[in-house]
């Protein structure tokens, strides 16, 4: 087959698929969980029941794709921060009043409290922390975080410490939050 014609096959298929996670989110924002059958996202969509079960078998792994989507943009943006400042301890109070907000934004969405348990999210948390730890290494490395606890140890600590901030109320609470957060990894005197 021709290149375009390869390229508008995928563009298509790539442009469905969006579709379906973004219709299945919405109609999970709008009904609730238990109210989304695979029949209404494929009306919502626009696209034939056989075609939306081509893509996907069932609601869950659309739920499934739509978080690892999430995921993805969620770790894009906090690459986007990290890659926008020099000095590693800003870098890192940046990356981590970040996060934090984006817990606070997303605590009370129901698809993202069901996302959140059990094996599904394992991979996603394995590559936060990761993410984390780099930046704390890097902090350490100019004096900016204590190294006297292991590295895994203190992005977990930052991690366990701003899940907090999904009770908090106030975007003020969450610079708080962080500023404590912060204050924990200071290098001892």
């Amino acid at each position: 087959m021709p290149k375009l014609w390869n390229d508008t096959i995928a563009a298509h298929r790539q442009a469905v698929r969006e579709a379906t996670l973004d219709t299945t989110a919405a109609l999970v924002a709008r009904d609730g969980l238990a109210g989304v059958t695979m029949s209404q996202i494929a009306e919502e969509t626009g696209i034939g029941r056989a075609t939306l079960y081509k893509y996907f078998p069932d609601v869950e792994s659309i739920l499934i794709a739509w978080h690892e989507r999430l995921v993805a943009a969620h770790l894009d943006h906090l690459a986007k921060i990290r890659d926008h400042v020099a000095d590693p301890g800003q870098r890192l109070a940046e990356v981590l009043e970040a996060y934090a907000l984006m817990r606070y934004r997303h605590h009370h969405d129901e698809l993202a409290q069901l996302m959140h348990r059990g094996k599904r999210v394992a991979d996603a948390e394995r590559r936060l922390r990761d993410f984390v730890r780099h930046l704390v290494e890097q902090a350490a490395a100019i004096g900016k975080v204590r190294s006297d606890v292991p590295f895994d140890e203190l992005s977990g600590y930052c991690l366990a410490a701003l899940s907090a901030s999904a009770q908090r109320r106030s975007k003020e609470a969450i610079r708080r939050l962080v500023l404590v957060t912060l204050d924990g990894l200071a290098p001892r005197r």
